[in-house]
C-alpha cells in the first residue's frame, strides 16, 4: 500500500490552486468537473501521481465556508532552508502564522535529537496549516 493522496476541500478553487502551484510551486496534475454531483477535483503536487502523494483540491459548487473543525492538523513539506523559503513565501503574500525557528517542547519522530528540526507554519486562502520543515536542519531518527 502506498498513500495516493491527500483531501481537502476548498472554498476559491482557483485561488487554492493559485496558491499551491504559484506560491508553493506545486504542479496542477488534472482538474475535472462532475456537474451532476456539482463539484470540481483538483489535483496538485510536486511529482505526478505515479511517483509520488498528491493534495486533492475538492470544490462543491454549492458550498462557500467550512468549519475546519480540530481533527484536521496540518500538511507537511520539507525546504532546503526554512528561512530563505519564508522570505520568499512572504514576498509572494503567504501568511506566516508561526515564523521559523527550532521546534519547542523536545522532539518528534521525524527528529529526535540535536535539539529537534527547524520549522514554520504558513496558512493556505481557506485557513489550513502547512508545516515547513528544514530538510537540513532535521535530526534523523
Amino acid at each position: 500500500m502506498k498513500i495516493l493522496h491527500t483531501m481537502i476541500r476548498v472554498n476559491d478553487l482557483d485561488l487554492s490552486i493559485r496558491f499551491y502551484c504559484d506560491v508553493l510551486g506545486m504542479k496542477l496534475l488534472r482538474k475535472k468537473d462532475y456537474p451532476s454531483g456539482r463539484f470540481t477535483l483538483a489535483f496538485v503536487g510536486y511529482a505526478p501521481e505515479s511517483e509520488a502523494s498528491v493534495i486533492e483540491l475538492t470544490h462543491n459548487w454549492d458550498t462557500h465556508q467550512y468549519d475546519l473543525g480540530n481533527a484536521f492538523g496540518h500538511i507537511a513539506l520539507g525546504v532546503d532552508d526554512i528561512y530563505r523559503t519564508c522570505e520568499a513565501l512572504r514576498a509572494q503574500g503567504a501568511k506566516i502564522v508561526r515564523e521559523p525557528g527550532p521546534m519547542k517542547h523536545g522532539s518528534t519522530a521525524s527528529s529526535p535529537s540535536s535539539g529537534g528540526s527547524e520549522i514554520a507554519f504558513i496558512e493556505d486562502p481557506n485557513g489550513y496549516k502547512i508545516e515547513l520543515i528544514d530538510l537540513k536542519r532535521r535530526s534523523q531518527a
